[in-house]
């Protein structure tokens, strides 16, 4: 509210100025007083709009919608006074991670550290590199080539309808491997350990992943079917058992794949014979297959 003026003297000029109104003005009665009070009523009066009411009692600023909180924003205020907008739910960090994510980290550190601990045959200048060359003979003894290729010759040496029924599922299983670790190998695209030399026998372009290993899974698959399928003297069944263990304890020495790769592999190639014999092939079943090689 504006205060009334004073003059140098320190009264009010509404005071000064009634001595020299007229008796008759309806701004200003005859006392000082009197017109002190009355100047600052009319000051007070003209400082309303035009046409408002005067008997309108005045709001407080407690009940101005602008002081109410969140009715307005308030005006000059800058960016930075608004409130932050929130992000997407796949966006936030996720500052307590779940005990399945600490264990599973966990785990891939203890794979690694076991991995490089294991490559001893890794390379020539290896603790074991002298073992080396045994090493990658075993890989070519697991490679998926040779059993293709004896696969094939036995077969188009049989004879026996029996041995030709074998022989079918074992090319079988033999393609259905390959396909099946071809596609995770795509899936999952893993890379080899960092120890890793890339001089292996015969590879395609999926073989740069090492989840899973082909080697572990058709050494399971292979080893598996030759234990339900061939008659065997029992040093012979062990001696097979331990081809398929020591081909994969030899992927993690020669450095080509991690632990985790071989035993997941073995898992793999141990189911997949349970699909190979669910879907056993056989004349009753298939009897186009067996009339086509027999015509051949």
């Amino acid at each position: 509210m504006p205060s009334p003026r004073r003059n140098v003297e320190g009264r009010p000029l509404g005071a000064a100025a009634s001595s020299s109104s007229s008796p008759g003005s309806p701004a200003h009665g005859g006392g000082g007083s009197s017109c002190s009070s009355r100047f600052e009523f009319q000051s007070l009066l003209s400082s309303r709009a035009p046409g408002a009411d005067a008997t309108c009692p005045r709001l407080r600023a407690s009940e101005s919608p602008v002081h109410r909180r969140g009715s307005f924003p308030v005006a000059g205020a800058g960016p930075s006074q608004a409130s932050p907008p929130q992000l997407p739910e796949e966006d936030r960090m996720d500052l307590n991670p779940s005990f399945l994510g600490i264990a599973l980290r966990c785990l891939l550190a203890i794979d690694l550290w076991l991995s490089k601990k294991l490559g001893v045959c890794a390379g020539e200048s290896s603790s074991w590199g002298s073992m080396r060359p045994l090493m990658k003979l075993l890989e070519i003894s697991g490679h998926g080539i040779p059993w293709l290729l004896g696969t094939l010759y036995c077969l188009s040496r049989s004879n026996s309808w029996a041995g030709r029924e074998v022989l079918m599922n074992l090319l079988f299983a033999l393609l259905l491997d390959l396909l099946l670790v071809a596609l995770l190998k795509g899936l999952v695209r893993r890379r080899r350990p960092a120890h890793n030399q890339m001089d292996m026998f015969v590879t395609l372009s999926v073989d740069k992943y090492s989840f899973p290993s082909g080697h572990a899974t058709r050494a399971a698959l292979v080893s598996r079917f030759i234990l339900n399928h061939l008659v065997l003297a029992i040093p012979l069944r062990v001696l097979v058992v331990l081809w398929a263990f020591i081909l994969g304890l030899s992927r993690v020495m020669l450095g080509r794949h991690n632990v985790t790769d071989v035993a997941f592999g073995f898992f793999l190639g141990y189911l997949q014979y349970s699909i190979v014999d669910y879907c056993w092939l056989s004349p009753q079943n298939a009897p186009v297959l067996f009339v086509l090689w027999n015509q051949q």
